[in-house]
């Protein structure tokens, strides 16, 4: 893994004596992706998906909206930026131009809206929670996160024929499947032999090697003590396989409310209303 530039961002909120949380509304599109409305420099209104895979802003070259007020050196860097969210608002956001998002987004904005902060990604009510004092844990598990790179990753037991085997997964919202995994997962374990395959489709490079993406059924899945039956599964095969981690995508996020503390060394995972919604298909 790389280690992405670091971004700090100045959080300007105003937190209730009472309440002690800022909330922030999003939207969830059918590829299981978080929009969040937004208004850059008081000028550019955009939408942007949530990446909680990354720390830093930045723009896509398939964006829909302009961005005349986003002014980016000739490194393809913007300093010195404000997003407001509702009466949410960042200074010294820095933007990236020309990054690939997901569906419905100009772009994406990662989590250092939450720097220093515990916070919630509450899929029952379209927000975010960002908190000041200890959250209501009431109902939650919690679970191991490993915090690397500004990027989050969790254990999580898979259950392949008669074993059960444990792998760490990168949570990636820009993901809209369930489970994605390694190359080097996949062919240790014999996924191609040991899955229930449902889809397969193979593409080819100019220099004629092919890319292999294959679709199949994990029986079972445990995450803590919360089990999830016949999941969405994919990996790579062919000759080309640059698959270098495990994904935890959209659409196993989406089945549990969420609570990051403050130290990004815990997770704290409920059930949501999605949990046993059926699965995404990959085309």
């Amino acid at each position: 893994m790389f280690k992405k530039i670091s971004l700090f961002f100045i959080i300007t909120v105003g937190f209730s004596s009472v309440y002690a949380q800022q909330n922030i509304p999003f939207r969830i599109t059918k590829y299981n992706n978080i929009i969040v409305k937004t208004l850059v420099n008081k000028k550019d209104s955009l939408d942007l998906m949530f990446q909680i895979a990354m720390k830093d802003a930045s723009i896509s070259p398939d964006r829909q909206r302009k961005t005349d007020h986003i002014v980016f050196n000739k490194d393809g860097i913007s300093e010195n930026n404000t997003v407001q969210i509702g009466k949410f608002t960042l200074n010294n956001v820095q933007f990236f131009d020309h990054e690939l998002t997901g569906h419905e987004a100009d772009g994406k904005i990662g989590t250092a809206m939450f720097s220093g902060k515990a916070f919630k990604i509450d899929y029952d009510n379209n927000r975010f929670v960002i908190y000041d004092k200890q959250p209501d844990l009431e109902g939650y598990q919690p679970i191991t996160l490993l915090y690397d790179h500004e990027q989050f990753f969790i254990a999580g037991d898979n259950v392949i024929g008669d074993q059960q085997e444990e792998a760490y997964f990168l949570l990636q919202s820009g993901y809209a499947g369930g489970l994605l995994y390694s190359n080097e997962f996949a062919d240790a374990k014999g996924l191609d032999k040991k899955l229930k395959i449902t889809g397969e489709k193979t593409l080819k490079n100019s220099s004629g090697k092919s890319v292999v993406t294959k679709q199949g059924v994990l029986p079972n899945f445990k995450l803590g003590n919360a089990v999830l039956k016949d999941v969405s599964a994919g990996f790579f095969a062919g000759d080309l396989k640059t698959q270098t981690v495990n994904y935890f995508g959209a659409d196993m996020l989406r089945r549990f409310n969420w609570i990051f503390d403050a130290d990004r060394k815990t997770a704290y995972i409920k059930p949501s209303k999605y949990f046993s919604e059926p699965y995404y298909k990959i085309n």
